[in-house]
């Protein structure tokens, strides 16, 4: 479910107000007519949906500033935005030693409300990611800390939670980038071993001679390690076959079998798997041992790829885009929705761990407080409708005529500065430079060169358009983009 706002207010004239300007903010909007209503719906968001309240401070019974007092007991506290009346300001700076993080004066103009929604947004998405990079590093990571609101997911959560409060082995499936081992954190999070150790070994990054003293070694072994607690062996189907027996007996003794004769290591280890992979596939081919499959196989968890969980995608957005902003120092808090509309359209192949480093790209990109289109080129160039703007290159230093129709051998007196490429539709004509900075006329390679760019932005990186556009082969176009710095799609 999108993140929500809740609006406490009993007078319903305002109500309507506020409900009405902050859907075309982009969120959903509860409502609350007192008090106890408002922190009746705190109390039962258990997901975290609420990402603030907005909250009169004069209503009946429960007043506003009973509330905040109340919510200094919740859990999870989302930021307040206190509303009240003229010349009650000696209230509205009280709220916000209380706890408030802004106060608005009714009426409200929308303009107002925007900047003040967005700012407390944006500290709820530091305050957010900063609980979660503690949560993890303490191993208190929960489902709940998760972006994981979607009906997608909805599925994965209730797994997860089952997971916790078992000590079965667990396998995590899912395309790479879709946030697995985030999952396993989480059920460790959960689990009675959330105090232990939480050890990672990514099965794919080290060779076999090497991983095999990494999992079994007596003092510095990866199980021994683990004991007591969690360990995660990323993308499992990697193991080769040795490797697989160990862990085999491992799991089924309790116990590591160092190299070398020496005595068998006790070891309680909760063992959670991940793969991108087709396990089954790969005991068909014989690659993986049937027998570790099934012992891993026993709790199953499917996570689903970024693209069939859209609803989370607003969401992650934020608070990446939080994130970034604050560890680059940029004045970034959003997201216009035409970036936004372009987004939730690509398919994103890599899925969340993609999505994350394309908004790093666009916070550093950015100019200004909102990202746009322009500051997420590759994505621009995969997803129709959209283009970026590319600022034309600069004028050449002396103002000459264009080419309006061919230039005759002698015309040496009136040679033109730029080769005139008239555009459909009254835009307005795009020029492409025909003379160096010193006077000089430039090479047919360098005019080519800005033909090749022009194509590619204009067809948004399509490259049988671009080739067709231009009159060349494929193979050929990928050459002079090579050549001149561009990075070649295929499509």
């Amino acid at each position: 479910m999108p993140k929500r706002i809740l609006v406490a207010d009993s007078d319903p004239v305002q109500s309507l107000i506020l409900e009405e300007a902050i859907k075309q903010f982009g969120y959903g909007v509860d409502m609350a007519k007192s008090g106890d209503e408002t922190l009746a719906a705190l109390h039962n968001d258990a997901a975290g949906d609420i990402c603030l309240v907005f909250l009169d401070l004069v209503m009946p019974g429960t007043d506003g500033m009973a509330v905040l007092e109340a919510m200094r007991s919740l859990a999870r506290k989302p930021p307040v935005i206190v509303q009240t009346t003229q010349g009650r300001s000696d209230i509205a700076l009280a709220a916000m030693r209380a706890g408030a993080v802004d106060f608005v004066v009714k009426p409200v103009s929308p303009e107002r409300l925007e900047v003040s929604v967005k700012n407390a947004l944006k500290i709820e998405a530091l305050a957010g990611e900063l609980v979660r990079v503690k949560a993890s590093a303490n191993g208190e990571l929960g489902f709940v800390d998760l972006i994981a609101g979607s009906q997608a997911m909805a599925r994965v959560v209730e797994l997860g939670i089952r997971a916790a409060n078992c000590s079965l082995p667990v396998l995590i499936e899912g395309e790479p980038g879709v946030g697995k081992e985030l999952i396993a954190h989480a059920i460790q999070g959960e689990s009675a071993r959330q105090p232990k150790a939480f050890v990672t070994v990514g099965c794919a990054a080290f060779p076999e001679s090497e991983l095999d003293a990494l999992l079994f070694g007596r003092e510095k072994g990866k199980f021994v390690e683990a004991d007591q607690g969690t360990l995660f062996l990323d993308e499992i189907g990697e193991l080769t076959l040795n490797a697989q027996v160990k862990l085999l007996r491992a799991l089924q003794n309790g116990e590591v079998e160092p190299a070398g004769g020496e005595p068998a290591i006790s070891a309680n280890v909760r063992l959670i798997a991940s793969t991108s992979k087709n396990l089954i596939g790969l005991v068909n081919q014989g690659r993986f041992r049937e027998d570790l499959y099934y012992r891993l196989n026993v709790f199953p968890i499917w996570v689903p790829p970024l693209r069939e969980r859209l609803e989370d995608l607003p969401e992650l957005v934020r608070h990446f885009i939080a994130r970034f902003a604050a560890e680059e120092g940029k004045p970034v808090d959003g997201i216009d929705a035409e970036a936004m509309a372009m987004i939730r359209r690509y398919t994103w192949p890599g899925n969340i761990r993609q999505l994350e480093n394309a908004v790093f790209r666009a916070v550093v990109l950015a100019d200004t407080p909102m990202l746009t289109v322009n500051e997420f080129p590759q994505i621009a160039a995969h997803v129709e409708g959209y283009a970026v703007s590319v600022p034309p290159a600069p004028a050449p230093k002396d103002s000459m005529p264009r080419i309006e129709g061919p230039v005759m051998l002698g015309e040496s007196a009136n040679s033109p500065a730029t080769i005139h490429v008239p555009a459909a539709n009254g835009r307005d004509a795009i020029g492409i430079p025909a003379l160096s900075d010193t006077g000089d006329i430039r090479s047919l390679e360098a005019v080519e060169a800005d033909m090749i760019r022009l194509a590619f932005g204009r067809y948004r990186g399509r490259m049988t358009e671009i080739a067709r556009r231009l009159g060349i082969g494929r193979s050929t176009l990928y050459r002079k983009m090579r050549e001149i710095g561009l990075e070649a799609r295929p499509n």
